[in-house]
């Protein structure tokens, strides 16, 4: 099986190598580098890379009052009826309207409950905007980004059911997966798959 990492596909990872080779004075000849560049790449894997585990995840939509309880990947693949299920739970709930999720967001979430104890459930604040939701957002000066990670799929705005948001923005940003921002006033912390940054 092949992982899935920010959307790029890379090779199995062996949990143990083996060393073979010795060169004329006794040492292992190269065995050095390799073996710390796979010490790296598998103290750099996430809960969620680990194969083999089921993900799920647990939903409560603050807005439309609705539940979710989902396994949307079975250990060695995600599950596309499951993600499109999560497509529809977290669609723009002013508009209706359906965007795709990205997985990896979905797995920032996922490895974040695990890191914070792996049993409490998402509030959901903001998930998929539609551009009519965003433009509007930002008129009402909601410090609403023009090019929102929102309205690609890629973030979401929550809570973590007995966690502190700062307990869990703190654990978000020491994951280093992608966009996190908190929200003291109004008690959530926003994550998203795009690039590292913090406000």
């Amino acid at each position: 099986m092949r992982q899935i990492i920010n959307g790029r596909t890379i090779p199995d990872i062996p949990d143990r190598i083996e060393v073979d080779r010795v060169d004329r004075k006794g040492s292992r000849s190269g065995s050095a580098g390799i073996l710390l560049l796979t010490l790296v790449l598998l103290l750099s894997r996430t809960p969620a890379d680990a194969a083999g585990n089921p993900r799920q995840l647990d939903f409560y939509h603050t807005h439309t009052k609705e539940s979710l309880a989902i396994v949307y990947h079975d250990g060695n693949d995600y599950i596309a009826a499951a993600l499109e299920q999560i497509n529809h739970f977290l669609s723009d709930f002013r508009t209706g309207l359906v965007h795709a999720i990205d997985p990896a967001t979905l797995d920032i979430l996922f490895t974040l409950r695990t890191e914070l104890g792996g049993e409490d459930t998402f509030e959901i604040i903001s998930a998929y905007r539609s551009p009519e939701t965003n433009a509007m957002l930002r008129k009402q000066g909601r410090g609403v980004a023009r090019r929102s990670q929102h309205l690609e799929g890629k973030a979401i705005d929550v809570r973590l059911r007995s966690v502190d948001t700062t307990r869990l923005r703190d654990a978000a940003i020491k994951l280093q997966l992608g966009g996190v921002g908190y929200y003291r006033e109004s008690n959530f912390v926003h994550v998203d798959s795009g690039r590292v940054r913090t406000w």
